[in-house]
């Protein structure tokens, strides 16, 4: 999902722990979420927790975001032939688990949380990394979903692999080497915190099959497909490719 300036956020505020908050003692509050600009092109910044360069560009406030013409361009240059089979996946071959691409001290995951997010609280000690709560303004929805880290509540927002790595893998991933597909399963422009259950229903469905529930999003989910696809040289089906070129021009 241009990459992304921030305003500077408002000042925090250190906490004490209470009895209610006992089991995140020294929580930071942030009184106020940054406002988000976003953009699609990757910045040459260098990452600001370890000072170390991203082949990826910063993750935070980057959200996926495309082109509606430039998608349909890019589009036109996906190769389309059909489905190959499942055998042989493993989502370990996508990397073990969430990686730190931009070499910030931060996993994926919650760089992803952290951007979509409206963060209320950090876990105190992790550099502003680990989210403990806030909310999301779901896209695939439009639900509004309060987010609180913790056993039988974080999957209520889950990240989503906007190309579901099963469909990449079936569409030309297992060709790449290693390290790439490390790169697309961690890749900002591929990931969205989303609505958990509604994330679950998907599953490794493409455009030709499955769509987010909230119509106004469909165009912005295509377009970050049709992206996610062309950089990572993966193909569609004749039924994928049909379906998201419809989606671009009727609904972009």
């Amino acid at each position: 999902m241009l990459l992304a300036g921030c305003t500077a956020p408002a000042a925090s505020i250190e906490v004490a722990p209470t009895e209610a908050s006992a089991q995140f003692p020294e929580i930071v509050i942030r009184a106020e979420a940054p406002e988000i600009t976003i953009s699609t092109e990757a910045s040459t910044a260098p990452a600001t927790k370890n000072e170390a360069p991203s082949t990826l560009g910063p993750i935070k406030s980057t959200a996926p975001t495309s082109n509606a013409e430039t998608a349909l361009d890019l589009l036109d240059e996906i190769v389309v032939k059909g489905r190959a089979p499942q055998t042989g996946y493993d989502r370990d071959l996508f990397g073990n688990g969430w990686g730190d691409p931009d070499h910030n001290g931060c996993d994926t995951r919650n760089d992803i949380l952290g951007r979509d997010l409206m963060v209320s609280s950090y876990k105190q000690g992790t550099r502003d990394c680990v989210v403990l709560t806030g909310i999301l303004q779901d896209p695939y929805t439009g639900k509004t979903i309060d987010f609180q880290r913790g056993q039988g509540t974080s999957n209520d927002v889950q990240i989503d692999h906007i190309v579901a790595l099963s469909d990449a893998w079936q569409k030309g991933a297992q060709q790449l080497p290693a390290q790439r597909r490390i790169e697309l399963a961690n890749d900002p422009i591929n990931l969205i915190a989303v609505d958990g259950p509604t994330n679950a229903a998907k599953s490794d469905s493409d455009a030709a099959s499955w769509l987010p529930p909230q119509r106004d999003y469909w165009c912005q989910y295509v377009s970050s497909q049709v992206t996610v696809k062309h950089k990572y040289g993966l193909w569609m089906t004749a039924a994928e490719h049909e379906k998201s070129k419809e989606v671009l021009k009727q609904y972009c």
